[in-house]
């Protein structure tokens, strides 16, 4: 009865989607929803497509192992990402009539780096795309009690995503997010109350958390700690930025209010709301503490799906995995657009690029199918891998490879095509080293990309030219002055 609910749910959501999908008309509505969603659209969906299979199942298993501290990229990275978005970049972006974020680079640094960068943010969605596909197919093996097979769960999940993704693209995922993230905040709040009650109280949930030390959040006091600390906290609160699925919501949004708060207040949301699974995976200690223990050595992922499907009652259920599948459909939806509108738009239009509107409209559907078979083999062959691990690595590329040139192409008029290779070849290279040799033991690879990145644009942009300037001469529509 539980799974049949569950599938009703799907197609419920891919009912709406299919609806929502009729306001496409052209390639802008497919990828940017024609510029016209309101702020509340805009909170909603940044929040849902953060709200993901890391947040529900990935960060309590974290967190009841590591305390806050294991966590502080994410919840805290991520949502401080959010932040930053809106405070400082949504405005300038928003000004720009750009498609996609990889665009920006073709306009600010030409069309070699415009690629590069492209290829860097497709790479990137990997990991998190492929850490909600496996989610699904956690959910659909533990509801049919092990009947149904990760890999089957995994392709029965994405084909429940690319049936309303595939036709309405942002449309479809924006008014979808609007309506899972309500189930999502009310199922987990639900479950929070009830998960309390069974526990003696959130007293004691709080008592036995801080028994444990798990709000314990800076590093101990040496430079080996700190340095990994703030380099796992920069990984997403910077290496996310330079994402397309970020820059979609902004530039859905109808004006450029709404571009920038709705950031903003979708990241205080998410940081805040985060702290609801990790309370239920303290209440497990107290409802199944034999169970949770055991749990946690074997695969903390699995303890809030046990949890509800050994301890609560069949209404409980219901509302858990229907918040879960929430979480994973808003987010998986929005990445497996993100990277397939870019790809088109900015690789694939470089070999056609006299296409049509609905020549373009066409490929980035075919792409959105391509990319999910992509997402599908490669979670297969990712199980076991921890969900957390997956999207934290996912925006180590990005970071290292294409956050210096956004921003240094937005806020320093001196940042050239040169400065702006180099970064990203200097930046890049740092990283491999690091992740491939022992000194990466000592310091944090996406740390030490992150610095070598910077110096890169530095000693580019000010030293001797060899790389030619393709700075676009639209200098106002980059949020700069004229040099």
């Amino acid at each position: 009865m539980l799974l049949f609910l569950v599938v009703l749910y799907l197609l419920v959501t891919i009912a709406i989607g299919l609806l929502a999908a009729r306001r496409v008309k052209n390639s802008s509505d497919f990828a940017i929803a024609g510029r016209h969603l309101p702020m509340v659209m805009i909170v909603t969906t940044t929040f849902a497509t953060w709200f993901g299979s890391e947040t529900v199942l990935g960060i309590p298993a974290k967190f009841v192992n590591s305390g806050l501290n294991g966590v502080v990229e994410d919840p805290f990275g991520a949502g401080l990402c959010l932040i930053l978005v809106g405070l400082f970049f949504a405005s300038k972006l928003y000004q720009m009539t750009l498609l996609t974020i990889a665009d920006y680079y073709r306009e600010r640094y030409g069309k070699h780096v415009e690629i590069v960068c492209t290829i860097i943010i497709m790479i990137s969605y990997l990991g998190w795309v492929s850490a909600q596909v496996s989610a699904l197919g956690l959910v659909f093996n533990v509801l049919s009690d092990g009947a149904i097979s990760m890999p089957l769960g995994m392709c029965l999940g994405v084909v429940s995503i690319l049936a309303y993704t595939l036709w309405g693209g942002m449309w479809s995922v924006a008014i979808t997010d609007f309506i899972q993230m309500i189930i999502l905040v009310v199922g987990l709040s639900v479950l929070a109350v009830f998960s309390s009650d069974l526990a003696g109280g959130a007293d004691k949930v709080m008592a036995l958390a801080t028994s444990k030390d798990l709000f314990h959040f800076l590093p101990p006091s040496n430079w080996h700690d700190i340095l990994f600390f703030v380099a796992s906290g920069v990984t997403i609160m910077f290496g996310s930025i330079p994402q397309q699925d970020v820059f979609q919501r902004v530039m859905s949004a109808n004006n450029v209010k709404s571009a920038t708060r709705g950031p903003v207040i979708g990241g205080v949301c998410y940081i805040l709301f985060a702290f609801v699974p990790m309370f239920l995976v303290v209440s497990a200690l107290i409802i199944m503490p034999e169970q949770a223990e055991q749990l946690i050595k074997e695969d903390p992922q699995r303890i809030l799906p046990t949890l509800v499907m050994q301890k609560m009652p069949f209404v409980m259920q219901v509302i858990f995995f229907g918040a879960l599948l929430s979480a994973i459909k808003s987010t998986a939806s929005a990445t497996l657009l993100a990277p397939s509108v870019t790809f088109t738009e900015n690789i694939w239009r470089q070999f056609h690029p006299h296409m049509s509107d609905r020549q373009e409209l066409k490929a980035m559907r075919v792409t959105v199918l391509l990319f999910s078979v992509l997402v599908l083999l490669y979670a297969i062959s990712m199980q076991g891998t921890s969900i957390y691990e997956m999207v934290s690595g996912a925006y180590q590329v990005p970071l290292v490879g294409a956050f210096v040139p956004l921003l240094f192409g937005l806020y320093w008029p001196k940042a050239n095509t040169q400065g702006a290779v180099f970064s990203m070849a200097l930046g890049l290279l740092t990283w491999l080293v690091l992740l491939a040799t022992p000194l990466g033991e000592d310091i944090p690879a996406q740390l030490g990309g992150l610095l070598a990145a910077f110096l890169g644009m530095w000693v580019g942009s000010l030293g001797p030219q060899w790389v030619p300037n393709s700075k676009s001469t639209h200098h106002k529509h980059l949020g700069m002055e004229t040099e």
